[in-house]
């Protein structure tokens, strides 16, 4: 019985050394490691892509703050659309290609993201809130390896 006692304690004190060893290891690379790779999330967010391609939560977050509640502004028009998108609104005459819509919708959502990696694509569908109650969807792409992540296209489904 005595044995058994010593080799779990053993056991669970080589488990908590290692734990404390990863954890000092990966503070101390922190710093080194976040001012080599600059990022626009916070130091102590982790990647949970291995390729370092863009999650579905990452991909969430942008297209929300893309979006807003009304649409997006100039400077997310300007800086966070690919040139193959800009080229395509810039040539769509009577409604706005990135809310596929004439007017300013009340609110706008997004959905659940969807990522094909074998694609490096991901996508999410966005819905627009109109006075009178209506809405309507469309979906947005964004590519998983794009370096700033910009919104690449939209299907408005017409």
């Amino acid at each position: 019985m005595l044995r058994t006692i010593s080799r779990r304690t053993a056991a669970a004190a080589a488990a908590g050394a290692a734990a404390l060893g990863l954890t000092l290891t990966l503070a101390a690379a922190g710093p080194a490691s976040a001012a080599a790779h600059p990022q626009s999330a916070p130091a102590a967010a982790v990647r949970s892509d291995p390729n370092g391609r863009h999650t579905a939560a990452e991909i969430h977050r942008f297209l929300t703050s893309f979006y807003g509640q009304h649409g997006p502004d100039a400077g997310a028009r300007e800086h966070q659309v690919s040139d193959h998108l800009k080229d395509r609104a810039a040539h769509t005459e009577g409604y706005d290609l990135l809310l596929c819509a004439q007017n300013i919708p009340r609110r706008i959502t997004v959905g659940k993201v969807t990522t094909a990696q074998s694609a490096g694509v991901g996508w999410a569908t966005v819905t627009t809130f109109w006075d009178g109650g209506t809405r309507s969807s469309f979906t947005a792409y964004v590519g998983l390896e794009s370096r700033p992540i910009v919104l690449q296209d939209v299907d408005c489904g017409w």
